[in-house]
C-alpha cells in the first residue's frame, strides 16, 4: 500500500516548483501563460509515459514474487517475508524461476495465463488511478494559478490538491482491495495444481480487509 502514499506525495510534488513563478507579480499575464504551457506539457508527458507503461504490461514478464504485497497492519514475521528466487509468468504462459522454465501442461498454462491476466487488470487499474490523480492535481494547480502568482504556494491551494487527490485515489484503491479475494482464490488453485508456484501464493484471507483499512487511514479527513 506504499503506492497510496506515493500518489499523494507525487501529486503535491508536481506543484512545488511552480511556486517560483510567483516572484514577478508585475508580469502576471505572461507568467500565467507560461505556467499553463508547462502544465500542458506535463499532462502530455504523463499520458505518454503511462501509455508506455500499459503497453509494457502486455509484453514483459510478470514478476510474481514482487506483485500484490498488501496489508499495513502490524503483523508478526511470516514465511511470506522470506526472500524467494525470482519467479515470472511470461506473456506466453511459461512459469520461470531464476529464468528456468518449468515443464507445464496445457491446463497449467491456461491457469498461469488467467492468473497473469487478473494481476495485470489490477496493475492497469493502478496505472489508471495514477494518471487520474496526477491530472487532477494539475487541474487544481491550473485553477489556482492566480493564487500562485500573488501568494506562492498557499495553504489553501495545498489543501485543495490534497482533497482532490484523496477524493480521486481513495475510491479507486478501495475497488482494487475488493479484487483481492478472487486473486487469492486464483493463487491457491494455481498453487494446488502447480507445486512450483506454491511459495509465491502469498495473499492471505484478511488482505482485502487490511487493504481497505489502510485506504481508510490514509485518506481520512485531516
Amino acid at each position: 500500500m506504499r503506492f497510496v502514499r506515493l500518489c499523494a506525495s507525487a501529486a503535491l510534488a508536481i506543484c512545488l516548483p511552480l511556486s517560483a513563478w510567483s516572484a514577478s507579480p508585475g508580469n502576471d499575464g505572461s507568467i500565467r501563460s507560461e505556467i499553463r504551457r508547462d502544465l500542458d506539457d506535463a499532462r502530455r508527458e504523463i499520458r505518454t509515459d503511462l501509455a508506455r507503461a500499459r503497453a509494457d504490461l502486455e509484453t514483459e514478464n510478470l514478476d510474481v514474487g514482487n506483485s500484490l504485497r498488501f496489508g499495513g497492519d502490524d503483523r508478526s514475521t511470516k514465511t511470506s517475508d522470506t526472500p524467494l528466487p525470482k519467479a515470472e509468468i511470461t506473456p506466453q504462459g511459461d512459469f520461470l524461476v531464476e529464468n528456468r522454465a518449468f515443464a507445464i501442461d496445457a491446463a497449467q498454462r491456461r491457469q498461469l495465463l488467467a492468473y497473469r491476466g487478473m494481476v495485470l487488470d489490477v496493475a492497469r487499474a493502478g496505472i489508471d488511478i495514477g494518471e487520474v490523480t496526477a491530472l487532477a492535481a494539475m487541474d487544481s494547480v491550473d485553477r489556482g494559478v492566480f493564487s500562485l502568482l500573488v501568494g506562492a504556494m498557499t495553504g489553501r491551494l495545498e489543501r485543495r490538491i490534497e482533497r482532490s487527490v484523496r477524493d480521486t485515489v481513495g475510491p479507486g484503491v478501495a475497488l482494487i482491495c475488493d479484487r483481492l479475494p478472487a486473486l487469492r482464490d486464483a493463487q491457491q488453485q494455481l498453487a494446488a495444481d502447480l507445486p512450483e508456484f506454491r511459495p509465491y501464493a502469498r495473499l492471505e484471507a484478511d488482505d482485502s480487509a487490511s487493504c481497505r483499512r489502510e485506504v481508510q487511514r490514509e485518506f481520512a479527513i485531516r
